[in-house]
């Protein structure tokens, strides 16, 4: 039973590096955060997972084919005082840039509920 405790916990922190990837950028490192996209129609629907992140504290924009996310996380951000025992939710400066399928598109809502940044997208005719 312990065998199969630690292999499951050694699962879910594979995943877990596999849910935030590390990048570097060119002011410093930086983390990205997960995305899920769905196409219907002309009408993109993106949820970007931003765990603590405050409306104030990121940005939005299209460049071309790319929507770009970024901005920055608090250290403890949501958390009061005391000694770290484990901090495996990244904080610091992130950014994404999520390739869009071909065509111009335009930002028609976005959105931060629980936690995900939910942006609607539509492409221009």
């Amino acid at each position: 039973m312990l065998d199969e405790a630690l292999d499951l916990l050694g699962h879910a922190e594979r995943l877990q590096r596999q849910f935030f990837q590390i990048g570097q950028a060119l002011d410093g490192p930086r983390w990205e955060p997960p995305v899920d996209m769905v196409v219907n129609g002309s009408r993109l629907e993106l949820l970007v997972a931003l765990p603590g992140v405050t409306p104030e504290r990121f940005e939005v924009r299209i460049e071309r084919q790319v929507v770009i996310v970024r901005g920055e996380r608090s250290f403890g951000a949501g958390i009061g005082p005391g000694a770290i025992v484990r901090l495996e939710i990244p904080y610091g400066r992130f950014e994404r840039r999520i390739a869009l399928p071909d065509g111009d598109y335009q930002v028609l809502s976005a959105q931060l509920e629980n936690g995900c940044l939910r942006l609607g997208l539509e492409q221009v005719p």
